[in-house]
């Protein structure tokens, strides 16, 4: 067989290799799997935009313990023996350990600042992060147990975050509105420009999950938290927005 004809034979099993695979289903996700739209039919497409907001019915609270020591086994030691000290305030308050997770934990030295005569810095000792966030369900203690977690022994508190427990039927409702407020804008502008409309031809939809609103970071010494009254809260309300994109088809009228 001459080289040209070997040659003719590799492009015809190629191209039969080809076939065969663009002719193969395509599993249910894939672009292929839906039809685009023909573009010979007449669309009309619009937007619409659904919004829901929702009081947080759940808080995370970051708190951490801080300690340093003129070496890491001294900082690392002290700074358990306060965290213990926080969770078993944490606890006696109604938490369950699950809704206790350490987050951070980290080790690192510290340093004098550099002689004015210039050379390297100086190791004056190490500090020990340890950040536990803790779940609390019940947003009417949220101030009591930063209250509790400071006179325990924490020494930093990072964030305080509200969320939803249950996201699905907050991001339904703001889907809905979005579909109506879709179709509201479609049979206005098919009454506008003379048209009927037909079947929905393609929808898409994007929705935005709840923003956790953190107050601002801040920390505490122990005699501030002693003295004080215990912590206001005020969680904030939770939105919740979905968009979507529906294409109808333009009827043709006889």
């Amino acid at each position: 067989m001459s080289a040209v004809r070997r040659m003719l034979s590799t492009l015809v099993v190629l191209a039969g290799f080809s076939a065969a695979a663009q002719s193969q289903p395509q599993p249910p996700g894939s672009p292929q799997a839906r039809p685009p739209v023909d573009p010979q039919v007449r669309t009309l497409r619009v937007e619409g935009t659904g919004e829901v907001k929702a009081q947080p019915d759940e808080a995370f609270i970051d708190v951490a313990v801080e300690t340093s020591a003129a070496n890491a086994k001294a900082a690392g030691e002290e700074n358990a023996k306060r965290m213990e000290k926080v969770l078993a305030a944490l606890t006696s308050a109604g938490l369950a350990k699950r809704d206790l997770q350490t987050r951070n934990y980290n080790v690192y030295p510290e340093y004098a600042p550099p002689p004015p005569q210039g050379g390297e810095p100086k190791l004056k000792g190490y500090r020990v992060s340890n950040l536990v966030s803790v779940h609390v369900t019940d947003l009417a203690k949220v101030g009591g147990l930063l209250d509790k977690a400071l006179a325990a022994g924490a020494n930093r508190v990072d964030s305080v975050r509200f969320g939803l427990s249950r996201q699905e039927a907050v991001q339904g409702e703001a889907l809905r509105q979005a579909v109506v407020r879709a179709r509201k804008s479609a049979d206005v502008l098919a009454t506008a420009l003379n048209v009927k409309l037909g079947a929905v031809l393609d929808a898409s939809t994007v929705t935005e999950a709840p923003r956790l609103y953190p107050s601002a970071t801040f920390a505490m010494d122990m005699a501030e938290s002693r003295a004080a009254s215990p912590t206001p809260i005020q969680p904030e309300e939770q939105t919740v927005q979905a968009k979507v994109t529906l294409i109808f088809a333009i009827e043709v009228t006889r």
